[in-house]
């Protein structure tokens, strides 16, 4: 269809599974809709329960996220978002960032980041 920076996908989680790591952009908005079953989502810090039409976005630069589920019944959503040359993650939990700039990617500890200049 010609569109080079935006991408959707089907997930499905099993009990006791999660998305991806919990985790934030800078530059790349993304969102996630539930087709159908229930789950957890963690939001910057909280959880909310999610079911079949419950539809979250986040703009950038966004506050961190990620899907689990508790429940027996697989969990069916669809996630899309921007899919820039260049990104960088911060993934709270454990304590990184990622840069990536095209097919290179870079992991840093949050302890080792330092201001420039």
């Amino acid at each position: 269809m010609g569109l080079e920076r935006i991408g959707v996908n089907l997930g499905r989680l099993p009990f006791g599974k999660e998305s991806f790591v919990y985790h934030s952009h800078q530059f790349e908005e993304e969102f996630i809709y539930i087709i159908s079953g229930k789950g957890v989502a963690e939001i910057d810090g909280e959880e909310y329960e999610v079911g079949a039409g419950d539809f979250m976005g986040f703009p950038t630069p966004s506050v961190a996220h990620h899907l689990r589920n508790p429940n027996q019944e697989d969990l069916v959503y669809l996630v899309g978002g921007q899919r820039r040359q260049m990104e960088i993650a911060d993934f709270p939990h454990l304590k990184k960032r990622m840069f990536r700039n095209g097919q290179e990617i870079q992991i840093a500890n949050w302890d080792d980041l330092k201001p420039f200049g």
